[in-house]
């Protein structure tokens, strides 16, 4: 809270002396021995967090005075119990910006130990004057003690205001810095981006003591909501080291994201030569089909040099991704990563590329995907988890993204999966170019010749030797020089040329952003 080192003076000195004393109450937190308590844990506190998150001396706090009041008999003020939620604006990097911040050093951040009004308010603030908002959550979440306070129940309820449409409209960032149960869990999930710091944040509907009266279950926070459980539930996209980290990050992700959707993203000015070629890329696709290779070298070559910020590394590894920038324009990024599980379509990479494709049609971004898909996940597992079903979501995403697209074809492309390489809608241009070493179908070669000549192949002299014979035969037919005859594909480009290729499309790409009319910039 920044305020002016003024002396109250004049016929208004009595007032402007108890604000400046409530005020101080305000920034006193939960008093001096729990903030030394919370220090020692190795944690910033809530209003040293926004001091790191934001350009200094930007932050404009709304509702200081809130809290309750202590008078005498008299009816004189005597000291302020201020509420755990501290929320205003700020700036970030120049560009403003809503946020709210929990205090844990108040009845742990509770959120029934608060005025409700007051981050409800700082949210509606953010929808209507079109600021992205940040959460920055250590929130215990709700406590019996409420009931001591109210004298009875109450019927459990989200806070009545359009929060969906908040969703819709501005980017939206919950950090999870400590223990985040019940609505604390909702306040970080319910975004564009979440970050949890490991070993110190956990996102969870209830707590240890909760589980283990319900269940008989003993367990530890970290086990039943840290960061290693939501690499597997992938309800938290990315994870920082520290608190630190976590803060960077948030200024990373919206460094790429425009003010609104009714706003332009921030296109900075090139740092990098469009017409750079590394020359190692001719070779970073193996000919050897089954060796693999490192798709996050690639995107780091052929985009911006530094600008590629990944989202969900450790959730449906099988597809990448991430925010990158194309001769200084943000843009959306997926390539499939033949290290997990072949590159495959799991239920897992397809919500993974379901919600990435959303945020960068809802916020105007630019689509480039490098693509070297075999296919969806087959086997048991697969199909017990619904695998096609989140194919099929990946598929109406596509159908409703207004995103330029370009899909890089730099390996395999095949089956259903395959198809959704890039979306297929109305008119639209299905823009796509091929690296030599790519193939397609509707079956990857090496299964589809097992299958329609295992009877020949097993009865062979050499069934070895029989299978490559076919693979082989049937590989010249795959050539994608023979379907760029046929004008299939828009060209076959050497891998090389690719940056080039991407920063002159990205000119056009972004022209079509700025005229498309959907967004008011």
């Amino acid at each position: 809270m920044s305020q002016p080192n003024l002396v109250p003076e004049g016929e208004w000195a009595t007032e402007l002396a108890e604000l400046q004393q409530r005020r101080a109450h305000a920034l006193a937190m939960g008093g001096p021995e729990a903030l030394a308590k919370f220090k020692a844990s190795g944690r910033m506190n809530a209003r040293e967090r926004i001091a790191q998150l934001i350009d200094a001396g930007s932050f404009r706090e709304v509702g200081a005075l809130a809290g309750k009041g202590h008078y005498s008999r008299e009816g004189q003020f005597e000291r302020l119990d201020p509420t755990n939620a501290i929320v205003g604006t700020g700036r970030i990097q120049g560009r403003k910006v809503a946020l709210h911040a929990d205090d844990f050093t108040i009845r742990a951040g509770s959120s029934e130990a608060t005025i409700a009004d007051k981050w409800i308010y700082i949210e509606r603030l953010a929808h209507q004057l079109h600021l992205p908002l940040i959460r920055l959550v250590d929130s215990a979440g709700g406590s019996v003690k409420l009931l001591m306070q109210i004298g009875g129940t109450k019927i459990p309820e989200y806070p009545s205001w359009p929060a969906n449409e908040l969703l819709k409209t501005v980017p939206v960032v919950g950090v999870a810095l400590g223990a985040c149960a019940g609505q604390g869990a909702i306040k970080v999930l319910s975004s564009h981006f979440s970050v949890m710091v490991r070993e110190q944040a956990q996102v969870m509907a209830a707590g240890p003591h909760v589980v283990r009266q319900a269940y008989a279950q003993d367990v530890d926070k970290n086990d039943l909501g840290g960061h290693m459980v939501h690499r597997k539930s992938a309800l938290v996209h990315n994870e920082a080291e520290d608190e630190a980290d976590a803060l960077a990050q948030v200024q990373r992700f919206l460094s790429y994201l425009p003010r609104s959707v009714f706003h332009l993203a921030p296109v900075t000015p090139p740092s990098d030569d469009p017409q750079r070629a590394d020359d190692w890329l001719k070779n970073a696709i193996p000919r050897d089909r089954r060796k693999i290779y490192d798709p996050r070298k690639i995107l780091a070559s052929v985009m911006d040099q530094g600008s590629v910020f990944e989202i969900g590394r450790y959730q449906g590894g099988s597809v990448i991704t991430a925010l990158a920038r194309l001769n200084g324009v943000p843009v959306g990024v997926i390539a499939n990563d033949p290290k997990v599980q072949g590159g495959a379509m799991t239920l897992q990479a397809a919500y993974k590329m379901e919600r990435h494709v959303k945020l960068c049609s809802q916020f105007g971004l630019p689509v480039v995907n490098f693509v070297d898909q075999p296919g969806n996940q087959t086997g048991l597992e697969a199909e017990v988890a619904g695998t096609l079903l989140g194919a099929t979501r990946v598929g109406e995403a596509l159908h409703d993204c207004a995103s330029p697209w370009v899909s890089i074809l730099m390996r395999r492309c095949f089956g259903m999966a395959g198809a959704l390489h890039g979306p297929k809608y109305g008119e639209a241009l299905n823009l796509r170019y091929a690296w030599p070493s790519a193939r397609w179908g509707s079956i990857p070669i090496e299964g589809g010749v097992m299958a329609a000549h295992k009877a020949e192949i097993e009865s062979a002299p050499d069934p070895a030797a029989k299978r490559a014979e076919l693979e082989a035969f049937y590989l010249n037919m795959t050539s994608p020089f023979r379907t760029a005859e046929k004008f299939g594909i828009m060209d076959i480009i050497d891998p090389r040329e690719t940056r080039a290729i991407l920063c002159d499309w990205v000119e056009d790409a972004w022209a079509l952003v700025q005229t498309s009319g959907r967004i008011a910039g």
